[in-house]
């Protein structure tokens, strides 16, 4: 595959031509096509740091659905997942993680003033309003343990369509990364829009990095050598505080993906 040209979907072959492909959401500020068409984002940010260090120089996005990224990670449409995606159980299951890249926690995105004063997914069910949320992502979870009914959330594809759905009062708002909702209120300042204050839904806290396949352990080990290094020169803050991360979502680095990884 070296010789045509063409990004690789296997570390080996990426090592050889010194591109690669990986697969991402297009979910601004986590992994997204710039207004030229060019892939942009922490993820793409972050990893491209890595990959520089493995010789790997060329990085081509593969847009796909959030929920279909191990799916197709799996099937070598590309190499690995670069979309800011969490460390679960369920995913553990059928795919590997890198280390721990970032923490975040979860927020709302509602109207100017938050009138019905929706801060937690209990008050969701006390306000009787509709939440969006984005499909596949953990909100969907939080608000299900929360005892909120399922008519009032509205899982939505994209992250633009919360956006519009709440701008246009189609719901009250939009349950999501605090990340996220910070990024698309200072993006869209007409919108007449605010954060609520970052929670975390649980004791442990929401954590994402890289995703690879199983058994692709080379590529894994080496990756994150250069993704804990990144790290430890405090090089990874300066690369990801243009889109929204700070110190406070650098991860604990006591806790191990393995942890995560298990309930």
């Amino acid at each position: 595959m070296g010789g045509d040209g063409a990004a690789a979907v296997t570390y080996a072959e990426a090592k050889s031509s010194g591109k690669i492909k990986v697969g991402f959401a297009n979910e601004a500020p986590w992994a997204f096509l710039d207004e030229k068409g060019e892939l942009t984002g922490y993820a793409p940010t972050v990893a491209r740091a890595v990959l520089k260090k493995l010789g790997i120089n060329e990085v081509e996005g593969v847009v796909t659905d959030f929920d279909g990224l191990i799916d197709g990670v799996r099937a070598k449409n590309y190499a690995f997942v670069a979309a800011g995606m969490f460390i679960n159980p369920k995913r553990c299951e059928s795919s590997d993680f890198a280390i721990p890249d970032y923490r975040v926690g979860s927020a709302f995105l509602v109207p100017k003033g938050n009138p019905r004063d929706i801060t937690r997914f209990e008050d969701i069910t006390r306000a009787n309003v509709r939440i969006a949320t984005l499909g596949g992502a953990v909100e969907n979870g939080y608000a299900e343990s929360s005892g909120v009914p399922s008519n009032l959330i509205e899982p939505m594809a994209k992250q633009d369509d919360i956006l519009r759905a709440v701008r246009n009062n189609d719901v009250y708002g939009g349950a999501m990364l605090d990340v996220t909702a910070s990024w698309l209120v200072k993006n869209n300042p007409d919108a007449n829009l605010e954060v609520t204050s970052s929670f975390q839904f649980s004791a442990k806290p929401d954590v994402g990095t890289f995703n690879f396949r199983l058994d692709d352990d080379q590529f894994r080990e080496d990756f994150n050598r250069e993704l804990r290094a990144l790290h430890e020169s405090g090089e990874w803050l300066k690369l990801v505080e243009p889109f929204g991360l700070t110190a406070a979502n650098e991860p604990d680095p006591s806790r191990t993906t393995e942890q995560y990884c298990t309930a």
